[in-house]
């Protein structure tokens, strides 16, 4: 099982793994095919005051690639990053059932820990 556990990851910086664990809330269209996953980070630990600016993108890393997103809002203090929130996309049931293959190697490793 530790091949799974340290294969998935999310980050944003890319070699980091982000190790504040998300609320995620999934929401499909009626006809089932498009929807999106709402992430939202509170307090992360690979976005800093320092590099939040560079960040572009958030990875969703398993053993069969990589999924990543462009769409990132920020919350920022004037000491650290409040919240993050990220929404992944998908417009095809194929699209859904592989966010949905990383989804469940991301959880098993939360729970493998």
């Amino acid at each position: 099982m530790t091949e799974i556990k340290d294969a998935v990851s999310i980050q944003f910086v890319k070699g980091e793994k982000e190790k504040s664990h998300p609320e995620i809330r999934l929401f499909r269209d009626l006809d089932g095919k498009k929807g999106k996953a709402i992430y939202k980070f509170f307090n992360p630990k690979t976005i800093t005051l320092e590099n939040f600016k560079s960040i572009q993108k958030m990875y969703l890393i398993d053993k069969e690639g990589v999924l990543l997103t462009k769409k990132i809002n920020m919350s920022i203090s004037e000491t650290h990053i409040k919240e993050v929130t990220t929404t992944y996309n998908w417009n095809s049931e194929k699209e859904f059932e592989r966010f949905m293959r990383f989804s469940i190697r991301y959880s098993n490793s939360l729970t493998n820990n």
